[in-house]
């Protein structure tokens, strides 16, 4: 089964000064504001950042419920929070913290059932994956003199 799924980024300005907003079909993201304060200071809105971290909170809770759903138990919840950590321009790290309530499940399998999630939720293989790009470069039109 292939699934795809999108976000438009819009941009104007300078990387500092600039500002940008986020859509996705959707509707969650609808000109959700993002900046350079935002993305590195406390201004108001998002950032990538962000996004990446709450996807990856969101896969990693529903893979694990995946993998409870296959030993035919039903968590009551799971709370999952992720950081992400930005340094030098670069994502160095994404930490998982989860806590979760499952009516009969040892510790031991709750480790098992973690770790599976950990590595194959989705989003965590992406964090390993190369990227590819497409470019097209507009030109704007010339006034005539």
């Amino acid at each position: 089964m292939t699934i795809t799924r999108s976000a438009n980024a819009h941009w104007t300005g300078t990387g500092t000064a600039g500002q940008g907003n986020l859509d996705t079909p959707s509707k969650v993201l609808k000109q959700a504001q993002y900046s350079y304060l935002t993305r590195f200071a406390d201004g108001i809105g998002t950032n990538p950042e962000e996004l990446v971290a709450a996807a990856h909170a969101g896969c990693f809770s529903m893979k694990l419920a995946f993998n409870l759903q296959a030993v035919s138990l039903v968590p009551q919840s799971i709370d999952t929070r992720c950081e992400l950590v930005l340094e030098n321009g670069t994502i160095v790290s994404s930490h998982l913290q989860v806590e979760a309530v499952v009516p009969g499940l040892s510790p031991e399998q709750f480790e098992e059932l973690v770790e599976d999630a950990r590595q194959n939720c989705p989003v965590s293989k992406l964090l390993t994956v190369p990227v590819t790009a497409e470019a097209l470069l507009k030109q704007t039109a010339v006034a005539a003199s």
